[in-house]
């Protein structure tokens, strides 16, 4: 199988070196001085689970020189996921599977714009982890895990086929009957992400804080209510175990947005708190405190847009 990893980042980057370290036939799209130094040395991974090195993986610079790949896993930011697609849509073929795994609820239904639907899964993953170095990845918090499947909830034969390549892979996955409550599910706890960054709090400050716990049970309470209005499958106790999943991260810890927003780089917020205010109106939900956080960001958000 030849596996494309679009985004060797956080994401993209520990779970391509996953798959390479497996033997797996891997080419990773970077740049830069990432590129450079995977070219040099491969792929270093320093992990709470074990460090590893992935030493005979492919990179490029450029999504024009992938060779019709099997499966393609997208490890970019939600606001490339358009860009990227109409790239992808000269490289594919027919059978080729796409495995969006950015945050937020859009990427499929984006990625279907540009391809054929019939070559998209839904995806999602969960991982702290980002760049340490040019070259080397650091997972610093949550067990690795993917959760993936067809749009309509069927286990086709690729599914199959993809859930065997990542057990191989030692790859925590699992096949999703219903994608879309599993993308709602992540979708609503790292909305959290956004207060991080307007508090300037991590998540051990952020929760034990009584005013701004309050202010992140009560955005999580928010995104719940309006994924029950939309139909989303999700039972009663999902926000209880949300919170307490929030209390058990690293304390030190935060988020990638919540970091490209004190960076000054662009962020995934139109994905997270925006497209919680975007829906909330459409199916009028209120959405109080998801608008505020919405609101503090955008004007940094345009900043950094500018500049891009």
């Amino acid at each position: 199988m030849k596996i494309a990893v679009i985004g060797a980042g956080g994401v993209g980057g520990y779970f391509g070196a996953k798959l390479a370290h497996a033997g797996y036939n891997v080419t990773l799209v970077a740049r830069g001085e990432h590129l450079n130094a995977i070219e040099r040395n491969g792929l270093k991974v320093k992990s709470i689970l074990g460090d590893f090195h992935a030493k005979d993986v492919s990179v490029t610079n450029s999504i024009s020189k992938l060779n019709a790949p099997d499966l393609v896993i997208l490890g970019v930011k939600a606001w490339q996921v358009p860009d990227v697609a109409k790239e992808l849509a000269t490289v594919i073929t027919p059978n080729t599977v796409v495995l969006p795994l950015q945050n937020g609820v859009m990427a499929a239904e984006e990625l279907s714009q540009h391809l054929n639907p019939s070559n998209v899964l839904g995806g999602l993953c969960r991982i702290i982890s980002k760049i340490d170095s040019p070259g080397v990845i650091n997972h610093f918090g949550i067990k690795p895990a993917i959760v993936f499947g067809e749009i309509n909830g069927s286990i086709t034969p690729r599914v199959a086929l993809i859930k065997e390549v990542f057990d191989k892979a030692e790859i925590d996955s699992k096949a999703s009957t219903d994608i879309t409550a599993d993308l709602w599910m992540k979708f609503i706890s790292i909305c959290v992400s956004g207060l991080l960054a307007v508090s300037k709090t991590n998540y051990g400050e952020l929760t034990t804080t009584p005013e701004t716990r309050k202010l992140m049970i009560d955005l999580l309470t928010e995104v719940y209510t309006l994924s029950q209005r939309i139909g989303v499958k999700i039972p009663e106790s999902f926000l209880g175990k949300t919170i307490a999943f929030i209390d058990s991260y690293p304390p030190e810890s935060t988020s990638s947005l919540t970091r490209d927003v004190w960076e000054g780089k662009p962020s995934e917020i139109d994905y997270q708190n925006g497209t919680v205010v975007k829906l909330g109106l459409k199916h009028n939900v209120p959405t109080p405190v998801n608008q505020f956080v919405y609101s503090c960001i955008l004007p940094m958000e345009k900043k950094a847009r500018k500049g891009m």
